[in-house]
């Protein structure tokens, strides 16, 4: 990996503030790498709008003739991964710069993240084959790292999901507790025959685990401005599949509803297949869901939106009325990200609370935490 040029406090106040400060600044011509990042961040940001809230920046070499994996190539060289990641994110999400996604060279440069994950679910309709298989390379690495922090959220969630036993003088042999029979009749040893005899033994009581056959339903909205929540969906799903007496579904919906339960232990094939846009028919998608279910009393609905229905509401409150009275919990969730930025319909949202709904806005090591304890 290239090392970064270091920077003095002149240097660094030059960068932020541009050719402006080239008079103010005096001394800071010796560096041959100011000039080239300061040509990198105005390439970027160089093109605000006039009577923008952030600085008009202009370069000290003139116009920029940068090409997208030119100025991939000059940021990976010039400045620290933290800084890249952040340039890469602003580029995409700020500056609408799709080409960063779009381009098998720079794909092969770009720092994969969730920004860069985002971007590429945004954009793969528009990929050739070669970049799409390149793209779908990025999503994996992205995948692997949220799924190797949210297995391990999971699996702390749903540890200790044996009910503590209890003991009782009669039992089967399968529940036998040798260990407690033995302490427990310590004062019928027998010295003279060296001999232990068991006047009472002591079976356990219970010693199944409490995660019997569940169903977990996730109903993911797929607009576009869910993308965030569509990914931790995923792997939520993913990290589900694989816990004991637990059925996932994994369905996605905008004005139509997929079922992609069959790809739910793969999460990459999951984000592969969405495809994000579209209306909004919540109703639509939670009345799949209710189709879906096998045990009502066993059954978990999490409907992930922002809540805005694009249809009349009255399908969707009237479903989630009938689910709840027939035992099925269900769970609203506002948003599902890292962060737990909710930005939803909130009298919708209320509506649902009222219907007999729980609405939260939960990360996904949260949202694991809750069907822990509900599955239990």
């Amino acid at each position: 990996m290239t090392t970064p040029p270091l920077l003095n406090d002149a240097e660094r106040w030059r960068l932020l503030l541009g050719e402006a400060a080239e008079t103010a600044l005096p001394g800071c011509g010796g560096n041959p790498a100011l000039g080239a990042m300061d040509r990198a961040l105005s390439w970027l940001y160089g093109r605000q709008e006039q009577g923008s809230d952030s600085l008009d920046r202009h370069g000290g070499d003139g116009a920029s003739v940068l090409s997208v994996p030119d100025w991939i190539n000059e940021i990976h060289t010039l400045f620290p991964q933290e800084t890249i990641e952040r340039l890469e994110r602003d580029a995409i999400h700020r500056y609408g710069i799709e080409e960063l996604v779009t381009n098998l060279e720079v794909l092969e440069r770009a720092t994969p993240n969730p920004a860069l994950l985002e971007a590429v679910l945004r954009t793969k309709h528009l990929m050739n084959p070669e970049v799409l298989a390149m793209a779908r390379q990025l999503v994996a690495r992205v995948v692997r790292e949220i799924l190797e922090k949210l297995a391990r959220e999971v699996s702390r969630a749903f540890s200790g999901t044996r009910r503590k036993q209890r003991l009782v003088p009669t039992g089967s042999y399968s529940q036998f507790a040798a260990r407690e029979s033995i302490r427990r009749n310590l004062r019928h040893y027998d010295p003279e025959r060296g001999r232990l005899v068991l006047a009472r033994p002591w079976f356990y009581h219970n010693t199944r685990k409490t995660l019997e056959r569940w169903q977990v339903i996730l109903l993911v909205d797929q607009s576009g401005s869910m993308v965030s929540s569509v990914i931790h969906a995923a792997v939520t799903a993913s990290c589900l599949w694989g816990l004991p007496g637990v059925k996932t579904h994994l369905i996605v919906f905008d004005t139509e509803v997929v079922d992609l339960s069959e790809h739910a232990a793969d999460p990459v094939e999951t984000l592969m297949q969405v495809q994000l846009g579209g209306g909004t028919h919540i109703g639509k998608a939670l009345a799949y869901g209710a189709e879906q279910i096998e045990v009502p009393t066993r059954a978990i609905v999490v409907l992930l939106s922002d809540f805005y229905e694009g249809m009349p509401e009255y399908q969707l409150l009237s479903l989630t009325r009938a689910l709840v009275a027939q035992g099925t919990r269900v769970l609203g969730l506002a948003a599902l990200n890292d962060k737990a930025e909710a930005d939803y319909d909130r009298v919708l949202a209320e509506k649902l609370v009222e219907a007999g709904a729980q609405v939260a806005a939960m990360t996904p090591g949260q949202l694991a935490a809750w069907l822990a304890e509900k599955l239990g």
